[in-house]
């Protein structure tokens, strides 16, 4: 890695466009979720990648809504840039966007967060550059994923196997479509 201990997300920002072929389509003829993801993943890394000045592996994803569908000879954009960094990973930013080529109708399809972790050759996690943000919207996307992982903390440690008490959460369940049938 360089010297640089800090980079702006417009160094490490990347925008990748592609065409939509019937052999990216599920059984309905939209294209299909998991390639979308593996397209998502793949931006992931670069991006990840380009700001640590290190190989990459994806730790986590949140929130992957599928907000409209893709279909097949739409130009998918996927644009990509680092929202947040600790000290060994990074919260990259994924949007997609999708485009009919024949009547320039863009429609937001889909974004999404991946959290990435710098490797060195030995596959054990390194420092990263920190991150210059240079206007509000970068500090609204800093803090927001900010907040985002201590609710996912938050959440994960409230429903820890060793702390979960099932009785208080009984009358919730009440208004879902289960029925409980505990055995002992």
């Amino acid at each position: 890695m360089s010297q640089k201990k800090y980079k702006t997300n417009r160094e490490s920002r990347i925008t990748i466009s592609q065409l939509m072929l019937p052999s990216h389509s599920n059984f309905s003829g939209k294209i299909h979720g998991g390639y979308i993801l593996s397209l998502m993943d793949q931006i992931a890394f670069a991006c990840a990648s380009k700001h640590s000045e290190a190989y990459c592996v994806t730790a986590s994803v949140d929130k992957v809504d599928f907000l409209n569908p893709i279909e097949v000879g739409e130009l998918v954009t996927l644009k990509a840039s680092v929202n947040h960094v600790g000290t060994t990973s990074m919260v990259v930013g994924v949007r997609i966007e999708a485009e009919n080529i024949q009547t320039g109708t863009v429609k937001h399809c889909n974004s999404s967060y991946f959290t990435m972790v710098a490797k060195n050759q030995e596959g054990k996690s390194i420092p990263i550059p920190g991150l210059i943000l240079e206007n509000k919207t970068a500090i609204r996307r800093f803090v927001r994923s900010s907040i985002r992982k201590e609710d996912a903390r938050v959440r994960r440690d409230r429903f820890k196997a060793s702390e979960f008490e099932m009785e208080s959460h009984l009358e919730v369940l009440k208004q879902y479509n289960v029925k409980i049938r505990l055995k002992n």
